[in-house]
């Protein structure tokens, strides 16, 4: 099980623009600052689709926090 705290960290290096949601151009960004400029835009989505509860295309703390919890 991930800690609260560290994954409330992660979220927002990924939450560019700190409206609670990651999108895939956040994504694609946030991985680029972290050194991995292998992901696009079209990968940050396929990403986010597979951990986006909701389907809405981006991801809350909520479905970040249950993907880190994942068996």
């Amino acid at each position: 099980m991930a800690d609260i705290e560290s994954a409330r960290k992660a979220f927002d290096r990924f939450d560019l623009n700190g409206d609670g949601l990651i999108s895939a151009a956040e994504y694609k960004s946030a991985m680029a600052q972290l050194g991995d400029f292998h992901v696009t835009e079209t990968v940050a989505e396929a990403v986010i689709k597979t951990k986006d509860g909701n389907g809405d295309g981006l991801l809350t703390f909520d479905e970040f926090w249950a993907a880190l919890n994942q068996a």
